[in-house]
């Protein structure tokens, strides 16, 4: 009785003594981290001599009872299972040892604990597994087994706790630098608090929880400024989190937190333990580096000096003078190289007075009237009042050749002062006048028929709309008509003679109306269709003018030489024209009518 009462006590001391392994770590492998693992294995050992102490047990209950043979079956099954116990707990201690260290490095603190106890519990085995072969009735080996999970657990544990120690020392000096630190198991989501803040601890925190991510979403309604609650909210979400670390060190993010009802900002990075199952979550309020770095900033806005402006100045004007408002004084300052510094080129009582002489000297003559104006002071003064800087063109003469200049006028800060940039803008001027030209020359390109030399359709639409909005504006002195014209058998001529003869055709067309209608533009706005617009003086002679055009038709109509065009001709009404267009049917009109009377004498 006493031999079973031993392994019963060992039974109940070691699953007292491992219930929290047990429950932790469970006795399965899969999808479990290798550290965990490493637990695993370790419960499944403590399993393998929790059933050999029921066998022995159960063994030694039975064996006292050997002289009925109706127990002799069991003790036989039992001895069996006694040995292949006896060998299994040997078999996974081994795995264990194997594993652990493999587990841990070589320098590792918990290793050096633990290679100690190991090597110790092996002998004890070893031992204690000897003397239960020689005594054979007495339970050495289940002994040796409680010795040795006590060694165990007492040095590994002893070797964790060291190395605990010492992390929650370097989480300590750590937490000087950061409001709080979080140790999140990632499979469990549990997590511990370093914190030694006294600010962060207003917030409620504790040392230890079971849902990280759980608690963080649900106090952020309480600890988190109101603006900022969907965008911290979007964070803390586990499978959001492992995402934005992968292929990362370390991850952060920024937000305000209420401490003490003010809104405070605070930088947030996660950052995964070399790959294993833990994240480590640091919290930084940064309000104040913050706060620091925008007042630097606008320190360094406000130490801009005097010379750094008028050194950016002296990159744009040759010259430049400081008028005191008050007394006309002024200091005139020239550019050292295109970036150097400004240097005093003269002074004087009456910037204006001195200006007025000067300007007959080096001002173009016809520039000189209006440089003088721009320069009176009262006008400057008041232009000013309105301006935020006003400039004005002109020309300077530089040892005989014209040089286009620019004075430009500012206001100091405190408004004491005239600051006049004079610069040399030749180049831009000469410039813009040669893209100006070339943008009329292409203007006119655009708006001229390449076959006939006369203006085109587009030309003939902006005229038509030119004259519609003067007509809708009601201008009284608007006085004009439309002459509609086409040219007879151009199609007849192409196909007999060829389209080069045609174009020949077109151009003489075009040079009749020129020379009849000398004042007036020419429009080719179809194939063989022409528009004359008739103002000044050939709308006064229009009358002669279409009558000169048309006797010259039936002289070239009577001797088959030369150009066959119908015309026809309307001229605006005040009382009922709304529309060109309407002019422009009135003439088309009489157009075909003339056209008919043509044909009719051909």
């Amino acid at each position: 009785m006493l031999y079973s009462m031993l392994p019963a006590a060992f039974l109940m001391v070691n699953i007292i003594l491992n219930w929290e392994l047990f429950k932790k770590y469970g006795f399965r492998t899969t999808n479990l981290t290798y550290q965990n693992k490493v637990h695993v294995l370790y419960t499944r050992f403590l399993l393998a001599a929790n059933c050999y102490f029921i066998v022995d047990m159960a063994w030694s209950f039975f064996y006292e009872h050997k002289e009925n043979s109706v127990f002799f079956p069991f003790i036989y099954i039992l001895t069996v299972f006694y040995f292949f116990l006896m060998l299994l707990t040997m078999l996974t201690w081994t795995k264990y040892i194997i594993a652990y260290i493999s587990m841990h490095g070589r320098r590792n603190t918990a290793l050096h604990y633990g290679v100690w106890a190991m090597l110790a519990t092996s002998i004890v085995l070893g031992i204690f597994l000897t003397l239960q072969i020689f005594f054979a009735f007495f339970p050495f080996y289940a002994i040796g087994l409680m010795l040795g999970i006590s060694l165990i657990h007492s040095f590994v544990e002893a070797g964790e706790k060291k190395e605990k120690e010492m992390h929650d020392h370097i989480a300590s000096v750590m937490a000087e630098d950061y409001e709080a630190i979080f140790y999140i198991d990632i499979e469990s989501d549990e997590y511990l608090t370093f914190s030694k803040s006294q600010k962060y601890m207003t917030l409620n925190t504790v040392a230890t929880g079971k849902d990280f991510f759980k608690e963080a979403l649900s106090s952020i309604d309480e600890c988190v400024y109101p603006s900022d609650w969907e965008y911290a909210k979007s964070f803390y979400k586990k499978e959001t989190l492992l995402k934005n670390l992968e292929g990362k060190r370390s991850f952060s993010f920024k937000y305000r937190v209420l401490i003490n009802d003010s809104p405070r900002y605070f930088l947030f990075t996660a950052m995964r333990e070399n790959n294993s199952q833990y994240l480590i979550f640091y919290e930084k309020d940064i309000e104040d580096e913050l706060q620091a770095e925008k007042k630097q900033k606008e320190n360094q806005k406000q130490t801009i000096t005097f010379t750094q402006i008028a050194e950016s100045l002296a990159s744009i004007y040759d010259v430049i003078y400081y008028i005191n408002i008050a007394d006309s004084s002024y200091v005139c300052y020239h550019a050292n190289g295109n970036y150097g510094q400004l240097e005093i080129n003269k002074s004087g009582t009456d910037f204006y007075s001195e200006s007025l002489l000067n300007i007959p000297l080096i001002i173009h003559e016809q520039d000189c009237e209006k440089l003088a104006d721009f320069i009176n002071k009262d006008n400057m003064i008041s232009t000013m009042e309105t301006h935020k800087d006003c400039s004005i063109n002109y020309r300077m003469v530089v040892s005989g050749k014209t040089q286009y200049t620019r004075m430009t006028v500012r206001k100091s800060s405190d408004k004491t002062h005239f600051i006049i940039g004079i610069e040399n803008v030749d180049d831009e001027i000469k410039r813009e006048k040669q893209h100006l030209k070339e943008l009329n020359t292409e203007k006119e390109l655009a708006r001229r028929d390449e076959l006939t030399g006369v203006k085109n359709k587009t030309a003939y639409k902006e005229l038509e709309a030119s004259v519609q909005g003067s007509i809708e504006n009601n201008i009284d002195s608007l006085a004009f008509a439309i002459i509609v014209c086409d040219t007879n058998n151009l199609k007849k001529i192409n196909d007999t003679k060829g389209h080069a003869a045609g174009d020949e055709y077109l151009r003489d067309s075009s040079n009749l109306l020129c020379n009849v209608f000398v004042h007036s533009p020419v429009f080719r706005v179809g194939g063989d269709e022409f528009v004359v617009f008739l103002q000044g003086n050939d709308y006064s002679a229009r009358h002669e003018l279409i009558d000169k055009l048309r006797s010259q038709i039936l002289e070239n109509n009577k001797t088959g030489t030369g150009v066959i065009l119908a015309s026809g001709i309307s001229e605006y009404n005040p009382e009922s024209d709304k529309f060109v267009s309407d002019i422009f049917k009135r003439a088309d009109k009489e157009m075909y009518d003339n056209k008919k009377l043509l044909k009719s004498l051909a």
